[in-house]
């Protein structure tokens, strides 16, 4: 373990500030400042805020990291930063504090993927992953599905949201159940005191001729509407708004979707591993839901515990440890911030 590479990420991509330590596949200190309480007021994350809340959280939340490591800078054989997608000036935020970083300390550094750390940080977890996999990511940002042949050379994307990803839609019901934000986790414990079956909710791009053309597609937008239209309908009748009902049904429907089509695209691709990352895989519902139809088809799901499913730098640090120790190149010092990253751009090599 001692000769594997000792590296540090740092993730700012949108509400939380994270800096991860790990040496090959062992998570060594994983540091986390959120700002999600500035954000609950306003019923979503507001750029501005923030980027200021990385400014103010970063450099204290490097020093715990190095501290809970017991390493100092000098020991890190290479800084990992979120390069994108993201919030632009979340991203620079972190961009610019890892080039001062690798700068002062004389370290190689290595602009990642957002996603594709999502899909690396459960090596931390389960070990080293079984390649070719399929990775479902689920956030308020993505909801997409991969094919995982090399992760340190890239991925092949075979589906993506159309709209709503399903962390927004999860946020979106929540606000007009008036249950706050963030909308996932409140969801998840509202809804196991309803009933899944209780509203006949739809499953977006699921019928015959939407498969068709969007076979590993999401929609959730029209979800969200069926719900709202729902609830406006019993208030306008006077009747009270089952929300424990409401919330388990649209939960069901998300879960439903996203898990039938990942199942899928592991048959048609002849792959037995699915990994599920991003903030949403910490649902309950989705992760019963994914084993239970996975064991029908003799196919291994890969979940990292909730911690590590939302946005961390512990995954930065993973996707760069598995970038060094397969000798990618390192980025240049002038890396930018890219809020649009392309899934198909694991690293920002120089």
């Amino acid at each position: 373990m001692a000769d594997e590479p000792l590296v540090l990420g740092i993730e700012t991509s949108c509400d939380e500030t994270g800096v991860g330590i790990v040496r090959g596949h062992t998570l060594l200190a994983d540091a986390l400042a959120s700002s999600v309480d500035q954000h609950a007021r306003f019923g979503g994350v507001v750029p501005e805020v923030a980027s200021r809340a990385h400014l103010e959280a970063l450099v204290p939340t490097m020093q715990r990291a190095l501290d809970e490591a017991k390493v100092t800078l000098a020991d890190i054989d290479a800084i990992a930063v979120t390069s994108g997608p993201g919030l632009a000036g979340a991203l620079l935020v972190g961009v610019a504090a890892a080039k001062g970083y690798a700068l002062a300390a004389d370290k190689p550094i290595y602009g990642v993927n957002h996603l594709a750390a999502h899909v690396a940080v459960d090596t931390l977890e389960h070990g080293p992953l079984p390649e070719p996999a399929v990775a479902m990511l689920v956030s308020g940002g993505h909801s997409s599905l991969l094919l995982v042949d090399d992760l340190t050379n890239g991925v092949t994307p075979l589906g993506a949201t159309i709209d709503d990803a399903a962390g927004e839609a999860f946020d979106k019901v929540a606000r007009l159940l008036g249950l706050g934000f963030p909308g996932g986790p409140v969801i998840d414990r509202t809804a196991k005191e309803g009933d899944p079956a209780s509203i006949g909710f739809p499953r977006g791009l699921t019928a015959p001729k939407d498969l068709a053309a969007h076979r590993f597609d999401f929609s959730f937008s029209g979800l969200k509407t069926a719900v709202a239209r729902w609830v406006e309908a019993r208030e306008r009748a006077g009747e009270p708004v089952p929300i424990a009902d409401v919330s388990a049904s649209f939960q069901e429907a998300v879960c439903d979707v996203l898990t039938a089509k990942a199942i899928e695209a592991c048959r048609v691709n002849g792959v037995r591993t699915l990994v599920i990352g991003g903030g949403v895989a910490a649902n309950s519902r989705l992760r019963a839901l994914a084993e239970e139809r996975a064991a029908k088809h003799g196919i291994e799901v890969r979940v990292p515990r909730p911690a590590l499913c939302t946005d961390n730098g512990a995954m930065v640090a993973a996707l760069g440890s598995r970038l060094v120790a397969a000798g990618v190149a390192p980025s240049r010092l002038d890396l930018p911030a890219d809020s649009v990253m392309p899934l198909t751009a694991v690293s920002v090599t120089g």
